[in-house]
């Protein structure tokens, strides 16, 4: 614990909404049992040579990796994207090709660009520093300064559903610079954000849990699409985000 984290109490009321309101990009996050392996790289297995023939995939992640890397649009940007969501049944035509996209999707990510909605077709640049993790079990996020400096982060578990390629997000965790503080949120906070709930609550309560459908993924970029239609674009990053984001590699 942090000592006088008292004292960030009104800072982390702010910082948690904001992070709350960017759920639709991943600013959202979830369980807090320690991971082992996080991808900073994801080799393309068998399906890679499938997608690779695909001259129109292959083109089209070019410039969803460019665009990803520099953090701006281009007038192609969305055609590519579309065309990578639109082909997903030819792209990923069975549930291996589904779980090889799930594998690539691992890793530490920076958001760099999102449409905001479903209807919008302009990707625009997110002005702060916003991070997505996916390990073997967790999923996490949150906002900070730079890769080295995280202010808020959530972590939980993960439900990926290779079949729709939809990850379901559960939070369990709740972090201010690094230090876990999900005792210390207060109720309003943590009931709006489903703390702790699992599918099955969800269900019970009959509503539904927050979910990303991933669209696509390179050893460069991540596309995914949220529970309201808005697309969000991730850039790889170099370094494992979980050490500034939850003190430890091993969650």
């Amino acid at each position: 614990m942090v000592s006088g984290t008292g004292n960030f109490s009104p800072f982390l009321l702010l910082i948690l909404g904001a992070a709350l309101d960017g759920s639709e990009c991943f600013v959202s996050v979830a369980p807090t049992v320690i991971r082992p392996s996080l991808r900073t790289s994801s080799p393309f297995q068998q399906t890679a040579s499938f997608l690779e023939q695909d001259e129109f995939y292959a083109t089209s992640f070019d410039i969803i990796d460019n665009c990803a890397a520099a953090g701006q649009h281009s007038d192609e940007l969305y055609d590519a994207v579309r065309y990578i969501d639109r082909n997903a049944s030819k792209l990923y035509p069975d549930e291996s090709a589904k779980e090889e996209l799930w594998d690539r999707a691992h890793g530490s990510w920076k958001l760099q660009l999102a449409t905001g909605g479903g209807r919008y077709t302009t990707f625009k640049p997110v002005p702060i520093f916003a991070y997505a993790m996916i390990d073997d079990t967790c999923f996490g996020n949150g906002v900070g300064l730079n890769q080295e400096t995280i202010i808020l982060s959530l972590l939980g578990p993960h439900y990926f559903n290779a079949k729709r390629r939809q990850m379901g997000i559960g939070i369990e965790d709740v972090y201010l610079f690094s230090n876990e503080v999900t005792q210390l949120a207060p109720g309003f906070i943590t009931d709006g954000m489903g703390l702790g709930k699992t599918p099955e609550d969800y269900r019970e309560s009959k509503s539904r849990m927050p979910t990303f459908t991933i669209i696509g993924a390179s050893d460069k970029s991540l596309i995914a699409r949220g529970g309201s239609g808005g697309i969000a674009i991730w850039t790889r990053l170099e370094k494992d985000i979980r050490p500034a984001a939850y003190g430890t590699a091993q969650i």
